[in-house]
């Protein structure tokens, strides 16, 4: 095998040394596991969901009427220089 050097955040090292005392493995089998194992990709909706419905005083119908919210607020309008 190869040496790679790679400088990482404090977060990170601490959640890989973690790992790797945890399981008992070194940490290098932790960061191999963790670079060869096939990236998720979060659904757009998982990744907004804690937010969904957190702003209040928005209209409840906000999603369907955008255009006439935007055009009432000024929205795309141009703005004298």
């Amino acid at each position: 095998m190869k040496t790679l050097t790679v400088r990482l955040p404090e977060p990170l090292i601490a959640d890989i040394e973690a790992e790797s005392r945890g399981r008992k493995i070194s940490k290098s089998d932790v960061v191999r596991e963790r670079l060869q194992q096939p990236r998720r990709r979060t659904a757009p909706l998982e990744a907004i969901a804690d937010l969904i419905g957190s702003v209040d005083g928005l209209p409840s119908d906000l999603s369907t009427r955008t255009k006439h919210y935007l055009g009432a607020t000024g929205y795309g309008r141009k703005r004298p220089r």
